[in-house]
């Protein structure tokens, strides 16, 4: 039997031989994002595909990266956040540094967000006062 038609006969196998790659079309329709994106990310630093000619092959790794860098994006932290998330683990994987960085980063978040809750609860009373007014004046008129 030729290694090649072990591999088929045996999908573990091929795991070890060869590990998952994806196009940048299949990482835009798995994650809904746009090509374009992608493209942004890598221009950004923060996937670094192989390419074979003009096209760009994607790695688990990269997939994995794309993925928290959506998450963070979704949590709001920027993209030079999330890339020095990436410099902290590829130059330390598992580290303290690393995770204090993460908790720091987490609780700067937190308190930005919790800022922003505040403002929008003042301007909704501030909404909810302006109301108040103007059905008040248009009871007058209605009146009148």
């Amino acid at each position: 039997m030729s290694s090649d038609a072990a591999v088929q006969n045996n999908p573990s196998k091929m795991s070890e031989e060869t590990e998952a790659t994806y196009s940048i079309g299949e990482l835009a329709k798995h994650f809904d994002v746009t090509a374009r994106s992608i493209r942004f990310y890598e221009e950004q630093g923060l996937l670094s595909p192989t390419r074979d000619g003009q096209n760009r092959i994607y790695s688990k790794k990269d997939k994995v990266r794309l993925k928290l860098v959506l998450r963070g994006k979704r949590l709001g932290f920027s993209l030079a956040e999330t890339k020095t998330l990436f410099n902290l683990y590829d130059s330390h994987q598992n580290s303290e540094a690393q995770l204090q960085t993460m908790l720091s980063m987490t609780k700067l978040k937190r308190a930005k967000l919790l800022q922003q809750l505040d403002d929008i609860n003042i301007l909704m009373q501030e909404l909810d006062d302006v109301e108040a007014r103007c059905k008040d004046e248009l009871n007058q008129f209605n009146k009148g």
